[in-house]
């Protein structure tokens, strides 16, 4: 074997270890790169659950530190109660197999998670509505809150004692979920407030204020 052969043997073999290097060293770049997307995933996430954690703090302090009259609050309470009757019925309206299976607005919360057929007919609603699950939140929030004291005003008493309640939810609501929530509820009623009759209204609140309170 003379020299050149030698050299170009010795080459071939140095440039196959140089290749198994690099395959190695693009494996271990892949892995990093996983384990980095990994992390920045769980990152994101966990960033996320901070935001939603901190957001739902801000809101129960709002919630629980407005500065409302018994008065004014039962006309909030009015509102709120009666957008939530109304999503119920909705829901239940479009899904009148599941009536016995969905009694209270409580239960389409809890289902919706995992039934998709429930949770299509709920964003649809929704939608219709005009609103959005943070305004849901905040809404399930205030009503939680103030639902065991507060009493519930038809539109007539409410009309008597306060003519502008827009005016006074953005005068004294300061946390913006809750503004926008609780604007969206009085727009929600204001708008439909014709189409159900007050009898309806009894019965649905009736159905509901039970359960969702527990």
């Amino acid at each position: 074997m003379n020299r050149e052969t030698t050299t170009l043997i010795s080459l071939k073999e140095t440039m196959t270890r140089v290749d198994h290097k690099l395959q190695a060293l693009e494996a271990q770049f892949k892995e990093l790169d996983f384990t980095k997307d990994n992390l920045a995933q769980k990152f994101e996430h966990h960033s996320k659950t901070l935001a939603n954690q901190v957001a739902q703090d801000e809101l129960w302090t709002a919630v629980l530190s407005l500065k409302f009259t018994p008065m004014e609050l039962n006309i909030l309470y009015s509102y709120v109660i009666e957008v939530l009757i109304c999503l119920h019925t909705r829901v239940l309206e479009e899904l009148p197999d599941l009536v016995r299976g969905l009694p209270t607005l409580t239960s389409i919360l809890r289902r919706k998670v995992k039934n998709k057929r429930i949770r299509v007919v709920w964003e649809s609603v929704l939608a219709e509505c005009g609103l959005q699950e943070g305004d849901i939140t905040a809404l399930c929030t205030f009503f939680v809150a103030h639902g065991n004291k507060a009493e519930h005003y038809i539109a007539k008493v409410r009309q008597m004692y306060i003519r502008d309640v827009n005016f006074l939810i953005t005068n004294m609501v300061k946390n913006q979920a809750l503004q926008d929530g609780l604007l969206k509820a009085v727009q929600v009623i204001e708008k439909g407030k014709a189409v159900r009759a007050p009898e309806e209204q009894k019965s649905s609140l009736k159905e509901l204020m039970p359960t969702v309170k527990s």
